[in-house]
Order: C-alpha cells, then sequence, then structure tokens
C-alpha cells in the first residue's frame, strides 16, 4: 500500500497530501467519538475518498448536529452511519448495539473522551485519578464489545496528545520524541493505561495498532470546549461589538512565542496515511501543523476576522500588574 509510489495531492489548503494505490476500495471504519472535534474530521478526512471508503460508521452518545452534517455533501452523509451508544455501559451492551447494527470494520479510529468536571475554581485537568478511572474505562469496554461482536480490526488507531510528554505539568525537553518514556511518576495519565490496554489487545487478537499524538487541537464543531481558539474568537467577537480593542493578558515573552498546533483535518488525513501504510505498523507519531504562530501575529488576524478596528493592546511592560501563576519546577517537571 505504500503511499511513496504515488504523487502528493491538495485538498483545499492542505497541500503534499499522500495518494494510494487505487485497488485499495470499499473499506469500512469506525469512528468513536465522532461528534468531537477530532472525531468528526477524521470523518470528514475518510469520507473525502468515496471509493476508499464505502461507509463509516461513526459512534457517539448523540447524533451528529446538523449544523455539522451540513458540513458534508448529500453523497458523503450517504456513507455515513450513526449509532448511538454509551461506552461507559457494559461491554455485552456495546457489543449488542454493534451487532445490531451490523457493523463491520476494516479499521477502527478512537477518539471518545470524558471530561470530569474539576473542583470549583480548579484548572480543568486537576483531577487526574478520576481522567484516569473514566477514560480507560471508555476504551476498555469497547476493546472488550468488539471482541465479543467479532469486530477486529486490520489496524486500531488511538488518539492522545501532548500532555502524553507532560506539556500540562511544566517544561519538557524538546522536541518531544515518540520513544520518550513514560512520566507516571508525576501525576497519572489515562493515556498510559489507554495504550497498555490497546497494545494487549492487539497482542491477543493478532492485529496492529497506531497511536497519534497531536498538539493543541483547532477544528470546527459545536460541542468544541477543548477548542484551543474558541475562546479568543468569542472574545474579539464581543470586543468587535463593544468597539474596544483586544488585549493580550500576559506578558511579552508569552506574547510572541512560537506556539504549535494540529489542525483537527490535517490530522485526520495523518491518521488515514498511519493505518493504510504497513510501515507505520505499532508505531505513535507526534502530529502538529508545522506551522508555529505567536499570539502577536493571531491577534492581528483576529482584529481583521472579527473586524476589530480599535485593533490590539499589546502586553504590559510593567510585571507587577499581573497575576503570577507559579507551577511545578525541578525534579517535579518533566524535564526533569
Amino acid at each position: 500500500m505504500g503511499s511513496e509510489r504515488y504523487p502528493v495531492h491538495q485538498n483545499g489548503i492542505y497541500r503534499n497530501l499522500p495518494n494510494f494505490d487505487p485497488s485499495i476500495t470499499g473499506l469500512t471504519a469506525i469512528v468513536t467519538g465522532a461528534n468531537g472535534i477530532s472525531g468528526f474530521h477524521m470523518l470528514r478526512a475518510l469520507l473525502e475518498s468515496p471509493e476508499r471508503w464505502t461507509k463509516v460508521y461513526a459512534l457517539s452518545r448523540r447524533p451528529p448536529p446538523k449544523e455539522m452534517l451540513a458540513l458534508l455533501s448529500d453523497s458523503q452523509r450517504s456513507r455515513v452511519q450513526h449509532i448511538a451508544v454509551d461506552f461507559l455501559g457494559d461491554a455485552e451492551n456495546i457489543a449488542q448495539e454493534l451487532m445490531q447494527a451490523k457493523v463491520t470494520a476494516d479499521y477502527i479510529f478512537f477518539y471518545s473522551y470524558v471530561q470530569p468536571t474539576p473542583a470549583p475554581g480548579a484548572p480543568v485537568w486537576s483531577n487526574a485519578e478520576e481522567l484516569v478511572n473514566v477514560n480507560t474505562k471508555l476504551l476498555d469496554n469497547f476493546l472488550r464489545a468488539t471482541v465479543l461482536a467479532s469486530i477486529i480490526p486490520k489496524r486500531f488507531l488511538l488518539q492522545t496528545g501532548a500532555k502524553h510528554y507532560g506539556v500540562q505539568i511544566g517544561r519538557l525537553r524538546t522536541p518531544a520524541v515518540e520513544s520518550d518514556p513514560y512520566l507516571s511518576h508525576l501525576e497519572p495519565n489515562f493515556y498510559y493505561p489507554q495504550e497498555k490496554s490497546l497494545f494487549e489487545y492487539c497482542k491477543t487478537n493478532q492485529t496492529s495498532w497506531n497511536v497519534i499524538r497531536p498538539a493543541w487541537v483547532l477544528g470546527a464543531t459545536t460541542n468544541a470546549q477543548m477548542n484551543a481558539l474558541l475562546p479568543v474568537a468569542m472574545y474579539a467577537a464581543v470586543q468587535a461589538h463593544k468597539d474596544e480593542p483586544i488585549a493580550f493578558p500576559s506578558d511579552w515573552e508569552t506574547w510572541q512565542y512560537e506556539g504549535y498546533h494540529s489542525t483537527a483535518l490535517l490530522t485526520g488525513f495523518l491518521s488515514e496515511w498511519a493505518v493504510l501504510e504497513d510501515k507505520t505498523k505499532n508505531q505513535a507519531l507526534n502530529a502538529q501543523d508545522t506551522c508555529p504562530v505567536s499570539w502577536d501575529r493571531l491577534y492581528e488576524h483576529l482584529t481583521r476576522w472579527f473586524g476589530v478596528e480599535k485593533g490590539v493592546t499589546p502586553p504590559k511592560a510593567d510585571l507587577s500588574k499581573y497575576t503570577e501563576s507559579i507551577g511545578k519546577a525541578g525534579k517535579d517537571t518533566p524535564i526533569g
């Protein structure tokens, strides 16, 4: 299936995308968490190739909202079958839902995620132990259900992310490398037990896996709490309405720091390539757009996109104007 034998192609703003052997046709796929940023755009990536992917099963607790389905053509919508399923339920019940829908899957893409509500005033990822418990259960239940339903894919892809390397804890070695060791000694991280469950599943069922680790994910969905761009976009829209400038709430170093992001659709194209390539079997792959952007540059674009006529108020030079947040340091950080 080596894509290197075929010319690259362009899809919208995305260039140098791989082409595949045209004999690869009639594939079926399961996409879980299909209403989320990554799951929905994985769905879109697969639907771009109607001869290659003839059926995609979208698994989520609720059907995709009509606003999201409107981004798909009639032909694309006809190849999607939604199945309402709760992965926190019993594996037997999940398997029954899959069998009743006559689901088959050459490939599985897993994006399901639950964010437990943190304590009042606590950061979003502060309840690390609860995150581990609920999200490990999501994957374990689904893995067991596929066995009960006799749905063993050729490749099972799990998306995790940059928290694998401890970006939420403190400074880390750069660049992050896929072979970097687990940081279990710093705090619980559900990515690690999820990977171990996947590896054991693939070994037992004689199939293969991929793990994709994107940076901050950007993408358009109606359920976008994890979209890093959404809050600043809303802020810019409000400031434009009030005829006031947009101000940056941190210092000059942060203002001009180059940040890395992962567009959900481009990560979807990467994920498709990963599962179809034999040489990527049983590999983890980092994913980013390779176009770093600073807050300085982003705010400039926000003023244009949302019509903020008063422009941008840059950071204050006086650091005493800011509230300092002290994070972990030394041996308690990924860099050790």
